[in-house]
């Protein structure tokens, strides 16, 4: 393991990584790529069964991101708790906004996207399979983010 102090992040810290969701900092470690020596935070994503290798150079420039502050998470439920707000444009250019909201990684921006496209559990057939594939994507991202700020694990949900 490095022994770099100026770390942004620690080892066991959650951290939001845009196009994963929640992730999980499991290591920082040094590799040596293209003769090149890299810091590197290893990130493993319960949901995906997926690990992550991002170099610590490039947190910035990937959008990841430390978890919400309780501030943030206020701002997501007042979004929730409120109207939809569907705009009468073209569902392909709906959805490629619907996306890049979901890609952000912001988590006002997934309230928004779970808020415009939630029809409740009785209209849910009504919706298109990518309407219901984008929810449910938005849904578990900022789903999973509240779990780790509220301290709920998987089985209390």
């Amino acid at each position: 393991m490095a022994n770099k102090t100026n770390n942004k992040y620690k080892v066991n810290e959650y951290v939001v990584y845009p196009s994963h969701g929640v992730g999980k900092i499991t290591d920082i470690l040094e590799q040596e790529i293209a003769g090149m020596k890299l810091e590197l935070y290893v990130i493993y994503f319960e949901e995906d069964k997926m690990t992550l290798r991002v170099p610590t150079n490039k947190v910035e420039s990937t959008g990841m991101r430390a978890i919400s502050d309780t501030n943030l998470i206020d701002e997501a439920f007042t979004i929730l708790k409120s109207n939809a707000k569907v705009k009468k444009t073209m569902w392909s250019r709906r959805a490629q906004e619907y996306e890049t909201k979901i890609s952000s990684g912001k988590i006002y921006e997934l309230a928004e996207v779970v808020r415009d496209l939630n029809k409740g559990d009785d209209l849910m057939v009504d919706q298109s399979y990518s309407e219901r594939q984008l929810f449910e994507k938005a849904y578990e991202r900022i789903l999973s983010e509240f779990k780790i700020i509220l301290n709920v694990s998987l089985e209390d949900t």
